[in-house]
Order: structure tokens, then sequence, then C-alpha cells
């Protein structure tokens, strides 16, 4: 079992950066890669960024060089720095962690970019 906790969401102004924060307890080590997905208002879920455990990174290209995923293996958390946001950023993003079986959702942060 993996617990996963996420933070950080908000409102931010266009242009505006956020952080967001996913710390994962419990069976960490079985985890082989971790990512943010969202869903924007009536919109399917989508990839955000990933980062596996080897430190290879995936991004949406919508993000591309505004966002970045890093993780800090000594506080088991994985962080999306958000740059350069724009209103279409606007969503609930979930804290995914990638494992065999199945995968591992956090609750989900609100994050709404508006003037």
């Amino acid at each position: 079992q993996v617990r996963l906790v996420e933070s950080g969401g908000g409102l931010a102004q266009p242009g505006g950066s956020l952080r967001l924060s996913c710390a994962a307890s419990g069976s960490i080590s079985s985890i082989y890669a971790m990512g943010w997905y969202r869903q924007p208002p009536g919109k399917q879920r989508e990839l955000v960024a990933a980062r596996t455990s080897g430190g290879v990174t995936n991004y949406a290209e919508s993000v591309k060089g505004r966002f970045t995923i890093s993780r800090d293996n000594a506080k088991n958390t994985v962080y999306l720095q958000m740059n350069s946001l724009k209103p279409e950023d606007t969503a609930v993003y979930y804290c995914n962690a990638k494992m065999i079986p199945h995968d591992y959702w956090g609750q989900g942060t609100q994050v709404t970019v508006s003037s």
C-alpha cells in the first residue's frame, strides 16, 4: 500500500507560479515512476509530467518549458514547479505512483489560474 498526500494548489494569476508537492508513504520502494496528472473541468484526466525512479522525465507538450517535475528522495516527495501559468492550466491535479500491479493516486488538489 502507498499513500500519496498532495499540497500546494490554489489560485494564481496568469503568468504566475505555483509548486505542488506529493508526499509518499508506505511501500514506496516498489514505485518505479511518479507523476502528475490533471483533469480540467468537463474533460478527461491527462498526463502533465512524469519521472521514473531512474530520473527520466516526460512532459505534456502543453507544459514543456513551463513546468518541472523533481523528486526529493530523502523526503519521499515529488514536486511540480509550475511557472508562466495560463488559464488553461486550471484543473484538479493528481499525484500518481506507478507500481505493479496497479497505480496509486492522491486525492487531488485544485489549481485555478485567473485574473
